[in-house]
């Protein structure tokens, strides 16, 4: 009497097992499943792409996902006009990026990345910022031979580099012995020997970062329309007249109702400022003993073999320009032990915002800055665990995957060359951005900070970003820097 109860859960179970593998093997296989793995049995589960547990399934799915539509656009419509019934050569591709998925995880993983982004990435933004502003200063004067060099050829000889011509133009010859280099050093020995398999990974990454992410990124109004989204839109405006209506009835009729609703306004922004401090020192008490829990130890790999020659120029990056020697070796991580995270994005503000033209602003940033030196420890730390806990989350990565899909694969498809802007377009972008900065700042921190008016100033900081040729360069100095700090032998 006893067993039959067991035997019906025994029974139920089995048959809601067998109901989800039926609805598992039901459902239509995704593309990452029919082109790069069309072996596995139905209903089973991709194999793991990145090994650190920190890693959830989504990132997985989703990485898998962009493979497979970039296989299928670059590699598979002229592969399919060969050989119609070989099945294994997409997925001998995709063991080979696999192979190299994972040691650049692992290499990551051991690299301090807070280096790169709060020390050589800021160096490398606040010399682009002063070699054109020296540039825009010399067009037009016996300097730029009477005028006969453009301003691009004036920003290269401050900043020349080999693998970008004075126009602009990217050597793609450069970064493929680059990305040569990183497939030698990623791949085991018996995949890195077929040339086939590796020179279709090697130029779909070229196709991908060379001809179609950093000429788009590049773009001007690509820049500022990137921004003005990340700003969210325009405040509404609509109920300033409402309350200048009424504020223009409290001079005409003074009366009893008048100070009571002031009153309560007062009150109630009171109020609201004291939740603001509870809040904040709520957080404040929270944060502190997390960000002291963190810890900044991780270093480059092979640190102790670059001392030697951590003197000489490397050979993939070009020194951008002779006053920016002191500043990019400030920058990089080996000249000192314990750098000060701070430093670069303090002196990027700085040189962005041009804060050494206003008493003020110079006295903030000083203020700041002496802060920071105070509590340089703790400083550092919490600079990681934003970092690390923000930037470089797993959430942000997927969400960086997509919209990369979204982007270069609007339909499955490369989607055509989007047009650009008119010129009145862009205009209209550089002008819109300047006004929804300035609506975001306060309107006495405007004044005391950005000047008067502090529309001029905005400007310069946009204007320095105006110039595609320019921001090139920039572009291929931030990936240098990004190579060396991953790959530091190839420094050596």
């Amino acid at each position: 009497m006893q067993l039959r109860p067991q035997l019906g859960r025994s029974t139920r179970s089995l048959t809601t097992s067998t109901t989800s593998h039926n609805v598992r093997q039901q459902q239509p296989a995704s593309l990452a499943r029919r082109l790069l793995f069309p072996q596995l049995r139905p209903g089973s589960d991709l194999p793991p792409l990145f090994l650190s547990p920190a890693c959830p399934p989504e990132l997985d799915d989703e990485v898998y996902d962009f493979i497979a539509l970039a296989l299928r656009a670059f590699v598979n419509t002229w592969w399919t006009k060969l050989t119609r019934y070989d099945k294994e050569f997409l997925p001998q591709i995709t063991s080979i990026v696999t192979h190299v998925v994972h040691s650049l995880e692992e290499r990551l993983l051991n690299t301090d990345l807070s280096l790169l982004v709060f020390g050589d990435i800021p160096a490398l933004i606040t010399q682009h910022y002063r070699d054109y502003r020296q540039a825009v200063s010399k067009a037009s004067t016996s300097y730029a031979t009477g005028g006969a060099l453009s301003l691009p050829q004036l920003f290269h000889q401050l900043q020349p580099h080999m693998a970008i011509s004075p126009d602009g133009s990217i050597d793609e010859e450069y970064f493929r012995q680059a990305f040569n280099h990183i497939l030698r050093e990623c791949l085991p020995s018996e995949d890195y020997a077929p040339e086939v398999e590796r020179f279709i990974v090697r130029e779909i990454i070229l196709k991908v970062v060379i001809k179609d992410v950093i000429p788009r990124i590049t773009q001007p109004w690509f820049l500022q329309k990137m921004v003005l989204d990340m700003l969210g839109p325009c405040p509404d405006v609509s109920e300033q007249p409402s309350v200048s209506s009424t504020s223009a009835r409290g001079h005409s009729r003074f009366s009893k109702s008048n100070i009571i609703v002031l009153l309560l306004s007062a009150i109630q922004k009171l109020s609201g400022a004291c939740i603001m401090l509870i809040h904040a020192y709520k957080q404040v008490i929270y944060i502190i003993p997390v960000v002291n829990q963190t810890s900044c130890s991780r270093t480059r790999p092979a640190l102790t073999a670059l001392t030697s020659a951590e003197d000489e120029p490397p050979p993939v990056s070009v020194t951008p320009s002779t006053s920016s020697a002191s500043s990019m070796h400030e920058g990089t991580p080996h000249a000192v032990v314990s750098p000060d995270l701070t430093h670069g994005p303090l002196g990027m503000i700085s040189e962005v915002f041009q804060v050494q033209d206003r008493l003020a602003a110079t006295a903030l940033v000083h203020f700041v800055s002496l802060f920071c030196c105070s509590f340089q420890t703790f400083m550092n730390k919490l600079l990681c665990y934003l970092l690390y806990t923000y930037v470089l989350s797993a959430s942000s990565m997927i969400s960086v995957v997509r919209v990369s899909k979204q982007t270069l694969f609007p339909n499955g498809y490369p989607g055509p060359v989007p047009v650009d802007p008119t010129a009145e377009e862009q205009v209209a972008i550089r002008e819109q951005l300047v006004q929804r900065i300035a609506e975001r700042v306060p309107a006495l921190a405007r004044t005391v900070l950005l000047g008067d008016p502090a529309v001029n100033t905005l400007y310069g900081v946009v204007d320095a970003l105006n110039d595609g040729a320019c921001n090139r360069h920039l572009a291929v100095f931030v990936v240098d820097a990004v190579l060396l700090s991953v790959f530091p032998e190839m420094g050596s």
